[in-house]
């Protein structure tokens, strides 16, 4: 990456923002799935894992009783017969609970190209056959190369090349916010 010089162009959202968003996404959670009695939370790492814990301990409120949250965790490799830039690749290790049979939500923060969704997809049916997969992030930023859609959508931006969306999760960050930087050259 080298030194790259980043500009803040501004907060997209704030801790209460993702707050009251992750609270209107369990419910259309519940509602959806007619409850959650089926339904499994798989989180992808870093900050899906976070946003899979949240959205459980909530609908896990509204319905009266826990909610199965997993982990996939996916790291990128570099793969030096491609131009742009890093590969999704899965790293094995157990979700946390079976997926066979179940409605899966997986959950991202940020939903761009679409390849780390797809990698995820191979990964969890690796672990068995979900009755159905639906996918949570809380930014759609466009620009997607794959046909992989959200169900579930926290906040649309369109973004540019140039843009990044830096979700900020107090899990892993300390804080909760959602910024808009841009590279500058």
């Amino acid at each position: 990456m080298g030194t790259q010089k980043i500009r803040e162009k501004g907060r997209l959202m704030s801790a209460s923002e993702i707050e009251r968003t992750l609270v209107r996404l369990a419910h259309e959670i519940v509602e959806k799935h007619d409850g959650s009695k089926n339904v499994g939370l798989v989180g992808i790492k870093r900050r899906g894992v976070p946003l899979a814990q949240r959205l459980g301990a909530m609908i896990e409120k509204i319905e009266k009783h826990p909610v199965d949250t997993g982990t996939l965790d996916i790291s990128f490799y570099r793969d030096d017969l491609s131009t742009d830039g890093p590969r999704p690749k899965v790293t094995s290790g157990a979700i946390g609970f079976d997926v066979t049979g179940r409605d899966i939500i997986l959950m991202d923060d940020v939903l761009y190209t679409g390849r780390t969704i797809r990698a995820a997809l191979d990964a969890l049916f690796d672990h068995g056959r979900p009755k159905s997969v639906r996918l949570l992030v809380l930014i759609d930023r466009g620009h997607r190369e794959l046909p992989i859609e959200a169900t579930y959508v926290g906040k649309s931006v369109p973004t540019s090349q140039r843009e990044i969306i830096e979700v900020k999760l107090a899990e892993v960050d300390g804080q909760d916010q959602v910024l808009l930087v841009e590279r500058v050259d």
